[in-house]
């Protein structure tokens, strides 16, 4: 899908035909889009084509005036359980527009385009660009407040009832917030490399924004490390206790077993067909006495030795 989008009157406002100084935004676009922008724009094919790559990593290129940013976006996956995972967002800054390719719809795009970012004017390429990536910052923390809540939630559901449902999204989680650090980095490193202003020409103003961005960026990475540690530790924690649960039940079990078979031997004694009698074998509840008074002395002694 091709989208046009321009900054008109302080507002953001969506164009028929690409003019000079507005944004072109393209969402999982056909060939026909891609060689649309490329021949109009003047764009090198490979930086359109970049982020339509899922393993595409964040990096940043320049070629023949023309700057590409591809930056890992976080999205969110619904579906049984909520699976978060990140996808690339390429942004092509050329001398008159800004173009964007994206694999799937962000929301992170769409409140761009919906004009709910202050200060963000696609004539002002530079900082346009930089409020973009303050947004994937932001969502980047909102997605990991809400792995965080998620946690909590199966964090007393374990505690009710240790079933395989809660652990399996708890490995969901834990996954999601490697993908989340390992992308949060690679972004750090691009941003960095913005920073130094020899890819992509800064003002003044754009330094203090580039720098909240990486505020922003560094303080979700460390709560992806602190999340992802405190599941890593929760996870161990509850399958010693899964572990622990089982031996007592086998504990319990091995300590009943033991009880029935005394009965069993007793009365296997008094049922054989012999020729001399057993002591007292003319009384049929002598056995069930005899048996009953095993099995206590027994189940003291198991009781003390804190098997049963």
């Amino acid at each position: 899908m091709l989208s046009i989008h321009k900054t008109m009157n302080g507002k953001m406002s969506r164009l028929d035909a690409i003019q000079d100084g507005c944004w072109v935004n393209l969402t999982n676009p056909s060939e026909d889009e891609l060689s649309t922008v490329a021949a109009t724009l003047n764009v090198e094919p490979t930086f359109l084509r970049a982020a339509l790559d899922e393993e595409e990593t964040s990096r940043v290129d320049t070629e023949e005036g023309q700057t590409l940013i591809i930056i890992d976006l976080p999205a969110v996956e619904k579906g049984d359980a909520v699976e978060y995972s990140t996808l690339p967002l390429g942004i092509i800054v050329t001398g008159k527009h800004i173009i964007t390719v994206c694999l799937k719809e962000s929301s992170i795009l769409k409140d761009m385009q919906d004009g709910l970012v202050r200060g963000a004017e696609t004539q002002k390429r530079t900082s346009f660009i930089l409020y973009m990536l303050l947004q994937v910052a932001k969502r980047y923390l909102q997605y990991l407040k809400q792995i965080d809540k998620i946690y909590n939630y199966m964090e007393r559901q374990l505690y009710k009832s240790q079933r395989n449902k809660e652990l399996i999204q708890l490995l969901d989680l834990e996954k999601s917030l490697v993908y989340f650090n390992t992308s949060l980095k690679a972004n750090e490193v691009t941003l960095e490399k913005i920073l130094r202003g020899r890819i992509v020409t800064l003002y003044e103003e754009d330094h203090d924004l580039l720098e909240d961005v990486l505020i922003e960026v560094r303080q979700a990475i460390e709560m992806a490390q602190i999340y992802s540690s405190i599941i890593s530790g929760m996870m161990d924690a509850f399958a010693s206790v899964i572990s622990n649960n089982l031996n007592v039940i086998m504990k319990v079990l091995t300590s009943i077993t033991i009880l029935l078979t005394i009965p069993n031997i007793i009365f296997g004694f008094y049922g054989m067909n012999i020729v001399t009698g057993l002591p007292l074998d003319r009384f049929w509840w002598i056995p069930l006495v005899i048996a009953g008074a095993a099995i206590a002395v027994v189940a003291v002694i198991l009781k003390r030795k804190d098997l049963f």
